[in-house]
């Protein structure tokens, strides 16, 4: 079988039960990772590029050459509503992917948000429309379209793998990847680690009271 490419794409593939992905969505990313074993955390480069930016969503997955986004705008034509689109364009910070109207369109569409591995523009329009962004840098530079791409494929992000249908959750501190399979009991172990800590620093505090 071979991989989906820009010939053949797919939205196809299993996603997580929308109730394992509202779990997730409600516990920081750092309780997420420690869970983890502290695996899954993307390249801390890799950033909300508007403050207050979250994201969780199964992941919709985009190989794209450096500064090219030809392959985001197919992207929106085949992911589904709630799903992020995670973008591996080789780290770079020249071009942008994306900006304020893939943005609208993205909204107009029910995309959860998108995670790039290279950078975004408008990231002060984004940021007041709500769409969340979560890119390694902006610029106010615009892509290549000419692709080549591929969607739906493994792919590496930030230094972690991510498959088509992995939760991605993003908030201030950063990303991180939960393997699809692994989700409800990565949500489980975290909320133990929310949890946990939450009661560790009631006590700080009533100490220091």
């Amino acid at each position: 079988m071979t991989s989906p490419s820009i010939d053949t794409p797919t939205a196809d593939f299993p996603r997580p039960g929308r109730d394992v992905v509202e779990r997730l969505a409600k516990l920081p990313a750092a309780n997420i990772g420690d869970a983890m074993d502290r695996l899954g955390v993307a390249d801390s480069a890799i950033q909300a590029i508007w403050p207050g930016a979250l994201l969780a969503g199964p992941a919709f997955t985009v190989w794209t050459r450096p500064g090219d986004n030809q392959g985001i705008h197919k992207a929106l034509q085949l992911a589904r509503p709630g799903d992020v689109i995670v973008v591996a364009g080789g780290g770079d910070a020249s071009r942008a992917l994306l900006g304020e109207l893939i943005g609208e369109r993205a909204i107009n569409l029910g995309i959860a948000g998108f995670a790039l591995d290279g950078a975004a523009r408008d990231a002060e329009a984004l940021g007041e429309i709500g769409m969340p962004v979560f890119a390694r840098a902006t610029s106010p530079a615009g892509p290549y379209k000419d692709g080549p791409f591929r969607l739906g494929t493994p792919l590496a992000f930030g230094g972690v793998p991510v498959l088509p249908g992995d939760v991605i959750i993003g908030d201030s501190d950063g990303v991180v990847v939960i393997p699809r399979e692994q989700a409800a009991a990565v949500a489980e172990a975290a909320e133990a680690v929310f949890a946990d800590e939450t009661n560790r620093r009631q006590a700080i505090v009533a100490a220091r009271s």
